[in-house]
């Protein structure tokens, strides 16, 4: 597999012909010497332009505002502090559009904005909302540019890269395809700088990435998705320097997702949109799982943690059982009913993530209790689960215990009979 090229065979063909993609392109494949450069925004929004002319669907991620703030705001180089970051995005998010929407009128196509931080992501009603706006805007022959929205987010609440934002982007709008375009030529089983480094041009799963060295991302740290790249999850992988780890963990929500990906150079774009052997294809899986979900996995920022006792933790991971307060052993942190919490095993490895039922200040009183006994004393109210089942996805090394189980439906189905 590793340095194989192959052609349309691999099942490139699904993004050729998928009604709807998601395009993202990075600071690097829009600026030169550090600045925007119009030349570069111009060739792309030709090639997208040639995509909606044939009929299809584009939504266009976008990296670039604090890039296109610098000359302005006469800064020599991109700062560090958020601060500075986000006052630089605020001046350049104007431009970067303004520049867009330039050169996608000169192919007679309306561009639009659309700013989204992880917080919209995060919440369900902000997370419909979005879903809604950008098929409205596609149904109205509109092309999308979307970004996160520097100028609001901070170190906690945000992407920390468009890579996965494109991939959740993807998801918001059932896209056919993803295609993640940089400045590197896809995917290498080692740094491509390096003699001998070889390009991959399949991913099938997370196998055929054993023994492969991606790069570190880039910027602030966020907060990895389940099985994230940038770890320890998928088979050796191990951490270099660069941004390749990004783009192959957004690829991985993706495709888990349902949605056929790509990671190209910017300059082969048109060849990875027509389905040709440009990058590296990572295939679909067949399901896709429901939006709560992928949102649970990806999106959701966890507001506490209950640790489980080794029974509960049984339960939830391998069959796939609600929480209920009997398998609590503790409880951390301030949220309310309805707010998303990491379950953690008794060694503190967080094992699911959920949509908790009551308040954290309630819990307490509950834990090692039945709820046939809280039933019986507080009330009926009480004969519930703290998180049930269908709003609870397991995470990381834990999904890989889960899969034992031979009938195994996909780390992100709901058991077929609950567990009393």
């Amino acid at each position: 597999m590793t340095g194989h090229r192959d052609g349309g065979a691999d099942g490139r063909e699904a993004i050729a012909a998928a009604r709807r993609v998601v395009v993202k392109v990075g600071s690097s494949s829009l600026t030169t010497d550090g600045r925007i450069d119009e030349g570069r925004i111009a060739a792309l929004a030709g090639v997208l332009a040639g995509r909606v002319r044939g009929g299809r669907q584009v939504v266009l991620v976008s990296s670039g505002a604090i890039a296109a703030g610098l000359a302005p705001l006469r800064l020599a180089r991109r700062p560090r502090d958020l601060a500075t970051q986000q006052a630089a995005a605020s001046v350049g998010q104007g431009l970067l559009v303004a520049v867009y929407a330039a050169a996608f009128a000169r192919h007679g196509i309306q561009a639009g904005q659309i700013l989204l931080t992880a917080d919209d992501l995060m919440r369900r009603a902000h997370y419909r909302n979005a879903q809604r706006t950008l098929d409205r805007l596609l149904e109205l022959g509109v092309l999308p540019v979307v970004n996160e929205n520097d100028t609001v987010a901070t170190d906690e609440i945000r992407f920390g890269d468009n890579d996965r934002l494109a991939a959740l982007v993807a998801h918001v709008v059932r896209a056919g395809a993803l295609v993640l375009l940089s400045d590197v030529d896809g995917l290498y089983d080692s740094d491509p700088r390096h003699p001998g480094a070889r390009r991959i041009s399949r991913v099938g799963s997370r196998a055929d990435l054993d023994g492969v060295t991606l790069g570190r991302p880039p910027g602030p740290a966020a907060v990895p998705g389940p099985g994230a790249v940038t770890g320890r999850s998928a088979g050796s992988v191990r951490v270099g320097t660069g941004g390749m780890a990004t783009k192959v963990d957004a690829a991985l929500i993706a495709t888990e997702a349902g949605i056929p990906t790509v990671v190209a150079r910017a300059d082969e774009a048109a060849a990875a949109l027509a389905g040709e052997p440009a990058g590296t294809y990572f295939a679909s899986h067949d399901r896709r799982p429901a939006t709560r979900q992928l949102w649970l996995a990806h999106a959701a920022s966890a507001r506490g943690t209950l640790t489980l006792d080794e029974g509960a933790v049984r339960a939830v991971v391998v069959r796939r059982a609600s929480l209920l307060p009997a398998g609590i052993t503790a409880v951390d942190g301030s949220f309310d009913a309805g707010d998303p919490v990491d379950l953690s095993d008794p060694d503190g490895h967080v094992v699911a993530r959920g949509l908790v039922n009551y308040d954290a200040a309630e819990i307490p009183a509950l834990m090692g209790r039945s709820t046939h006994w809280l039933a019986a004393r507080k009330g009926p109210e009480y004969e519930r689960e703290v998180v049930h089942r269908d709003d609870l996805v397991i995470l990381g090394p834990a999904r890989r215990r889960a899969r034992t189980r031979p009938d195994d439906h996909g780390d992100m189905a709901p058991p077929p009979a609950p567990v009393p």
